[in-house]
């Protein structure tokens, strides 16, 4: 992607919500006791890739990500010689060393054409490793509807090239895993997050915050000040009515439901 649109303490304000669904991806991977290198792709902030080291105590772990501010981050959570953290695009990523596992946590989405990537990250990895990844399944979701509705309305303001994120369907990923030539296992898991939300109108509502550190990210970028204001605005009041705050044990929540692709595979 053009730029750096990222912001790591936007993105970390959900920090508990987005860890969930990596922990369950490495859950159901195999330790691999032989493990000495993993990579994790896209590893944003840095507190996710640093929980690794335990997972695979005896193995190098590396983050890379295509974003500085994400990786200047990431750096706080560095431990010399078991943690490490570079600039890296995964689209055109050959590591020096084949590594023992890969992972791909909440990137792919972000790569037009990611089917055809499979096969080249997999053919990175060493004899016998391990990849995996997850990707949010939720684009027809009343918050991602929402967000295109905007911008149809903000057509000419916003370039209609700009990034938008897109995933497939668990069967697509089980096949082009065996195309691969590897052993696969795809699930998919609905979440409905809880989100702390203020119920006044002229705040930013807590659905709106969530997005705003993932997909809303490109539009407000593209925008100055005033009018990436005004394009927050038109979506809040959309995913209000989409997501309605209600009281939840006296907390002002909304509930999010959020669909998750996830997809592992061992090499021969």
């Amino acid at each position: 992607m053009a730029g750096d649109i990222w912001n790591a303490q936007q993105y970390l304000k959900f920090a508990d919500d987005r860890l969930r669904p990596f922990l369950d991806l490495v859950a159901q991977m195999e330790t691999k006791e032989d493990a000495r290198l993993v990579v994790d792709l896209g590893c944003g902030p840095g507190n996710a890739t640093a929980l690794l080291a335990d997972w695979w105590p005896d193995a190098r772990v590396v983050g890379v990500d295509s974003s500085p501010a994400m990786i200047e981050a990431a750096r706080e959570h560095a431990i010399p010689g078991r943690v490490e953290f570079e600039l890296g695009d995964l689209r055109d990523w050959h590591p020096a060393e084949k590594p023992d596992v890969i992972l791909a946590n909440a990137v792919l989405q972000w790569v037009p054409g990611h089917l055809d990537l499979i096969g080249d990250l997999v053919a990175q990895l060493a004899p016998g490793g391990l990849f995996g990844f997850q990707v949010p399944g939720n684009f027809e979701a009343p918050s991602h509807v929402a967000l295109a509705e905007v911008k149809r309305a903000w057509a000419g303001r916003i370039d209609a090239g700009i990034e938008r994120p897109a995933s497939h369907d668990p069967a697509v990923y089980l096949e082009k895993l065996a195309e691969a030539g590897l052993e696969p296992d795809v699930w998919e898991t609905t979440y409905t997050y809880v989100i702390p939300s203020d119920p006044d109108p002229s705040v930013p509502c807590g659905v709106t915050e969530f997005v705003r550190g993932t997909a809303l990210r490109p539009a407000v970028k593209a925008l100055d000040d005033a009018d990436a204001a005004a394009f927050i605005a038109d979506y809040d009041a959309l995913v209000r009515r989409a997501y309605p705050v209600r009281d939840l044990g006296g907390r002002p929540v909304q509930l999010l439901p959020y669909r998750r692709i996830f997809a592992v595979g061992r090499s021969a």
